[in-house]
């Protein structure tokens, strides 16, 4: 959705934006959040040694830290308040190998106290997406009162 339909996203975007760059281990891991829209997030992230495991493939770790950041960035644009992830399910399909994982998170029911949100991951392989992997998440959306009594560390 293209902000000259959705004025009010504006302030929601900077702010998501401003709480991701705050977060010390996106930095850690190297991911970079290529895409924001209303109710949707794109998380992807360069293969580098420190992310493989013994294999040669990215770690499941890093695909599950994907996955879990992508649903709840992705629910709190929804609404536009706090949300912290309740549970996920992830499924493994493939190894992920390739030069890039792409983790594409979409709210598939938005709620005032638990958003339901769907992520594919994708390795890129010489330019082509390889399905590595899917999920299906449950993100408490909180409100201000319950954010602020977390004080962020960064």
């Amino acid at each position: 959705m293209s902000l000259e339909h959705d004025p009010d996203f504006a302030p929601i975007e900077k702010r998501i934006r401003d709480n991701v760059g705050r977060q010390g281990f996106m930095g850690h891991v190297g991911a970079e959040l290529s895409e924001l829209s209303r109710g949707a997030c794109t998380i992807e992230v360069d293969r580098r040694p420190e992310l493989l495991q013994q294999h040669g493939l990215f770690h499941g770790g890093v695909t599950a830290f994907l996955v879990d950041n992508a649903t709840t960035i992705a629910a709190a644009t929804s609404r536009g308040q706090p949300a912290l992830t309740a549970e996920y399910k992830l499924n493994l399909l493939s190894p992920a190998s390739g030069e890039r994982l792409i983790c594409r998170a979409r709210v598939i029911k938005p709620g005032r106290q638990v958003a339901v949100v769907a992520a594919d991951v994708f390795c890129v392989i010489d330019g082509v997406e390889k399905h590595t992997a899917t999920a299906l998440a449950s993100i408490a959306m909180l409100d201000e009162k319950a954010a602020a009594r977390m004080p962020s560390p960064a």
